[in-house]
């Protein structure tokens, strides 16, 4: 298969024989059908990256038969195992954007925000005297930066910005976590003091046209695993990624200026951490969270409020007159 684009960004061509595709991403292929006269079966089955976890772990197909062929028998791929994190990863970080094609950005270089933004599962106390079926009889939950998210009830955070009202959101998501504490280290997988997230609606305000860096840092809290961070609104330079706690000083050496993969979601490594940079162009409340989808009513989520701009283009347009109302 030759990969040509992936999450509608287009890559330089990149050949291979195995795709991975995160929740929430997309892979355009180009596949030449240059093989014997037969059946060929297209499968795939899934990259679960969490130790112990259940998942569901069928294989699905598809078959591609060509014209003249004789044989009804599909010949079958030889598929990864269901946690080849090296695969995956071979796959992730080979991808590169494609300069001078359609669409394509050069990455931005001076940067305004500089973020720190740890991301995995927490707990929730279970409340009262019961007993609730996470660990150590607690809820299970998720944070970034220790803010576990909780969606607004009474108006949504786009209107609240819109016109101005208070008690819907807080703008005061943090940076950098509270605590610098060994993110991926299996031993404080269960860790009282520091597994415990509060719930809030905590966004993060930016100007109109501000470049942000953010690492993305995976945590060992409860199960540590591969985590597709989505950002809604824009697309973002990977600059890099890896495995283990980010180093500032050792794994900036590593970052693609000239041609990084251009995405909206990224699978941040298992026991690992992401380098992404965009630019705020777009005004709004846009939310950025784990694709996996039990991981967002969690609270693996946080949201980027984005301040309008100078120009009627870039002014954030009142909601239509039939909006409906939750």
């Amino acid at each position: 298969m030759k990969v040509i684009a992936v999450d509608a960004s287009y890559t330089e061509p990149y050949v291979t024989d195995v795709v991975v595709i995160a929740p929430g991403q997309t892979t355009d292929i180009l596949l030449t059908a240059d093989q014997s006269l037969g059946s060929y079966y297209i499968a795939a089955h899934p990259y679960a990256s969490a130790a112990g976890a259940a998942f569901d772990n069928t294989t699905t197909t598809g078959i591609v038969v060509y014209d003249g062929a004789t044989s009804s028998t599909p010949e079958m791929p030889v598929l990864p195992a269901f946690n080849d994190t090296p695969t995956a990863h071979k796959f992730f970080s080979n991808l590169t954007a494609l300069p001078n094609g359609p669409h394509w950005t050069p990455v931005p270089l001076h940067i305004d925000e500089h973020m720190f933004v740890t991301s995995g599962l927490a707990l929730s106390p279970c409340g009262g005297n019961a007993t609730c079926s996470g660990p150590l009889g607690q809820q299970f939950s998720a944070s970034m930066n220790n803010a576990s998210f909780q969606f607004p009830t009474k108006l949504s955070i786009l209107q609240a910005f819109f016109y101005g009202v208070s008690g819907i959101y807080t703008a005061d998501f943090p940076d950098h976590p509270p605590v610098k504490f060994d993110y991926t280290n299996s031993n404080i997988s269960l860790d009282r003091s520091l597994i415990f997230a509060p719930k809030s609606t905590s966004v993060k305000k930016l100007k109109y046209n501000a470049t942000v860096e953010i690492v993305l840092q995976n945590t060992a809290f409860v199960a540590v695993e591969n985590h597709p961070i989505h950002i809604h609104g824009f697309n973002f330079h990977v600059l890099a990624q890896g495995f283990g706690n980010y180093n500032a000083t050792t794994d900036r050496k590593k970052f693609n200026l000239e041609n990084p993969q251009v995405r909206n979601t990224i699978g941040v490594p298992v026991g690992g951490w992401a380098v992404i940079r965009f630019q705020a162009n777009n005004p709004g409340v846009w939310l950025v969270h784990c694709h996996l989808d039990v991981h967002l009513p969690w609270g693996l989520a946080t949201a980027f409020v984005v301040e309008n701009g100078p120009t009627p283009e870039s002014t954030l347009p009142p909601p239509p007159a039939d909006l409906p109302v939750c």
